[in-house]
């Protein structure tokens, strides 16, 4: 029995008759927080749409604590415990903050835990109770890409996926926005990270895996991936 929590074994997704992952498997065990790095077209946000069931794989298996997962629908993997953070952070601009935030819980009935995680998201990123009543859409775009991470965060996740969560971000608020992935990877929840900040993402992360065109072509700890000449060169701006 396999102690990952999550597993993709031989995975081929194509968009019409262009394939756009060419049979990638990665492992993720509880509690860690997984990185995917890669050029822009590398397949990572694929990957990550995949996992979360956006995206239906032409071949190959998904399994979440040993169970295939890969045909089912989106929200039913919400219901298991897998929550995405998606690119570009897809908030509803006309819905205030705290409804944006009781939407990303649609899947409990647990009033008094849904306000529990709701308290917490608030001391995790205060600035959102702050502006709790204030529509989604005249948020900052730090601002924003909290609430996308509060939104899926309320869903309790196992496993949260985050597809770039700091991109076009000021380094200040980049800084607040990796201190708070750790903060929730300490309460228990996985993290499956897509992050164009290499160096920033190999410093938080426990392991990673480097895409290429649709390929994984190193994995390994992050440590060792920051010390790799090759990944420093691609991808760190050629040293540390």
């Amino acid at each position: 029995m396999s102690s990952a929590l999550l597993e993709a074994d031989g995975l081929h997704v194509k968009y019409g008759n262009v394939e756009a992952l060419h049979g990638i498997g990665l492992s993720v065990r509880k509690g860690e927080i997984v990185t995917i790095l890669g050029a822009n077209g590398a397949g990572k946000s694929t990957t990550l749409r995949t996992i979360s069931g956006l995206i239906r794989p032409s071949q190959g298996e998904i399994r979440f604590e040993g169970t295939p997962i890969h045909t089912l629908p989106a929200h039913k993997l919400v219901s298991l415990g897998i929550s995405q953070a998606p690119e570009g952070r897809r908030i509803f601009g006309t819905l205030t903050v705290r409804e944006n935030l009781g939407l990303g819980a649609f899947t409990l009935t647990d009033k008094a835990k849904i306000d529990e995680t709701l308290q917490w998201i608030y001391r995790l990123f205060p600035i959102l109770e702050k502006r709790r009543g204030q529509l989604g859409g005249t948020l900052s775009g730090g601002e924003q890409q909290m609430l996308a991470i509060g939104r899926a965060v309320m869903a309790s996740p196992r496993l949260l996926l985050l597809d770039e969560p700091s991109l076009g971000l000021a380094p200040l608020l980049v800084k607040a926005i990796f201190e708070a992935i750790r903060e929730i990877s300490r309460t228990g929840v996985t993290v499956v990270l897509v992050e164009q900040n290499a160096r920033a993402a190999l410093k938080l992360a426990h392991r990673g895996y480097v895409m290429e065109v649709g390929r994984v072509v190193t994995e390994g700890a992050a440590e060792a991936l920051l010390a790799d000449p090759k990944v420093q060169n691609a991808y760190l701006g050629g040293g540390r």
